[in-house]
């Protein structure tokens, strides 16, 4: 799993049949501090996270057992973070 930052939407009226009814998610893939590590990926989300959340993000397989295992994702939305803690020091609380 991965931590991501969302920054956006992507909106692709014209797509696979595949990817029916899902709505996509511009996200920074960022360290538990926040800083930004790569920018820019898109992904699925099926749990509702909006702009500015902390999210739990996974690739691959895992990202297409989300839904079916045979929708064509390689990054979904699976957690949207409430709190991280490094130690005994919150990094982040939502």
């Amino acid at each position: 799993m991965e931590l991501g930052k969302v920054v956006g939407q992507v909106v692709a009226t014209v797509r696979d049949a595949g990817l029916p009814n899902l709505k996509f998610l511009l996200v920074d893939i960022i360290d538990p501090r926040g800083k930004v590590m790569a920018c820019g990926q898109v992904a699925v989300d099926t749990i509702g996270a909006g702009e500015g959340e902390i999210v739990l993000l996974v690739r691959g397989s895992s990202a297409r057992l989300v839904r079916d295992n045979t929708t064509p994702m390689d990054l979904s939305v699976v957690g949207i973070v409430d709190q991280i803690t490094s130690g005994r020091s919150a990094v982040y609380s939502k």
